[in-house]
């Protein structure tokens, strides 16, 4: 019985183990919960951190974007402005060689009436001159 006696433990003894065993288990317990605490609240703080900086570069991304939207509005207004003034200029140049050409067109008809008067006048001129011819040829054979 005594040798088998030192292979078991005894009740008392047993009890003290289990209570040991417990109070471990129970420190281990409310270490692997304060570390879980620990861990989440370090969690919480960098899922802040991440959310402000993604504001952040939400804002700036918004500035900029807004930024390049004015740079372009610019360009497209000082764009706008150079076509109406090239637009201006050309309507200017249209309408001069519009007057120059109505100018041409009646220094032309002016040229042409006077030369239909000369040729009026010519062509009188030379039916007076065949009448009198003619007048003058019957006179001498009468």
């Amino acid at each position: 019985m005594q040798n088998v006696s030192c292979y078991f433990v005894s009740r008392e003894e047993m009890q003290k183990v289990e209570m040991a065993q417990e109070s471990n288990m129970s420190k281990f317990k409310s270490e692997v919960q304060s570390s879980q605490g620990h861990h989440f609240s370090l969690l919480q703080h960098e899922t802040e951190k991440l959310r402000s900086d993604m504001d952040k570069l939400r804002s700036e991304l918004r500035y900029e974007i807004d930024k390049i939207t004015a740079g372009q509005r610019l360009d497209l207004n000082h764009e706008r402005g150079l076509i109406r003034e090239d637009l201006a200029s050309q309507n200017a140049e249209t309408t001069n060689l519009t007057s120059k050409l109505d100018r041409e067109i009646h220094a032309l008809r002016a040229q042409l009436e006077a030369a239909k008067y000369d040729l009026i006048k010519y062509c009188i001129g030379t039916l007076v001159s065949i009448s009198a011819v003619g007048l003058a040829t019957i006179r001498i054979l009468m």
